[in-house]
């Protein structure tokens, strides 16, 4: 999603919207829909960049979404 490059669903991680936040799912066992980006923090600057998440979710173009919880999370596992 970020830097469109195709690689196996194994190497993504599934990221949905919950109570306007993106939240990480490696399980990919949460419900609804879900955008996959690479777990690295390049891949994640340039999806927020490019505003990708709204677009790949299918949300509302005014709603603001909290990145907090996703960016910890590939922080945490970028290391």
């Amino acid at each position: 999603m970020g830097c469109r490059a195709r690689a196996p669903v194994t190497e993504l991680l599934r990221v949905v919207a919950r109570s306007g936040a993106l939240v990480p799912d490696p399980g990919r066992r949460l419900p609804g829909r879900g955008a996959s980006v690479h777990p690295s923090p390049e891949c994640l600057r340039t999806a927020e960049r490019r505003r990708a998440f709204t677009r790949a979710l299918r949300l509302p173009g005014g709603s603001p979404l909290e990145v907090g919880p996703l960016r910890e999370h590939v922080l945490g596992t970028s290391s």
